[in-house]
């Protein structure tokens, strides 16, 4: 059975924007469950979103906090692609991974699975992003569930990386305490356990 927050969080756009002040919707849809947050911090969800999280909750209907931002028509990121240096700091600051490339090579956003979170904008260097808009068609439940998935994906990949991350400096440590031989072997140890890349 869907929990409070599972349904505060089907409803909300996922554009994983951050604008909210959380880390994705689902803190955002957590934040709310818990009384945390009020219901009117997500400017991509605008009136008709705060409308559906009053009726879910029974709440009174809120004006959309502006210290969040203002309702706008959804957008689209797209990479003037000439212009691209190919840095990758789009590609680290998109939560979904709409966007693809390679350092020092063309960068490009997959339109179908860009949520028009906006967050690739200030990261780019070269001022190489642009915003257009977003088909009609994009601003459905299947692209919010599909954003979703994306974004947890991407969330436990980097989880995972920085476990791995963590546990190489553990295992540097000690081996720093350990003979070479010993060093070379709780390496193989450690790789072992991780499994393959």
């Amino acid at each position: 059975m869907p929990t409070l927050a599972d349904r505060i969080d089907a409803v909300l756009p996922q554009t994983q924007c951050e604008q909210c002040g959380f880390h994705g919707c689902r803190p955002y849809a957590e934040a709310i469950a818990s009384g945390a947050a009020p219901i009117n911090r997500c400017p991509p969800g605008g009136k008709a979103g705060i409308d559906i999280l009053s009726a879910l909750l029974g709440v009174s209907a809120l004006a959309l906090d502006p210290t969040h931002g203002v309702e706008k028509p959804r957008l689209l990121a797209r990479i003037i692609e000439a212009d691209c240096i190919g840095c990758t700091k789009c590609i680290g600051a998109c939560p979904v991974d709409a966007i693809i490339g390679s350092g020092k090579l063309m960068h490009t956003v997959v339109a179908d699975d860009c949520t028009g979170c906006e967050l690739c904008v200030p990261a780019c260097p070269v001022d190489c992003i642009v915003l257009e808009p977003m088909p009609a068609t994009q601003v459905d439940i299947d692209h919010a569930d599909s954003a979703r998935a994306h974004f947890n994906r991407r969330e436990a990949r980097l989880a995972s990386r920085t476990l791995a991350h963590e546990r190489d400096l553990a295992s540097r440590k000690t081996a720093t305490a350990m003979s070479p031989v010993e060093a070379a072997l709780a390496r193989a140890r450690a790789r072992k356990q991780e499994g393959p890349p």
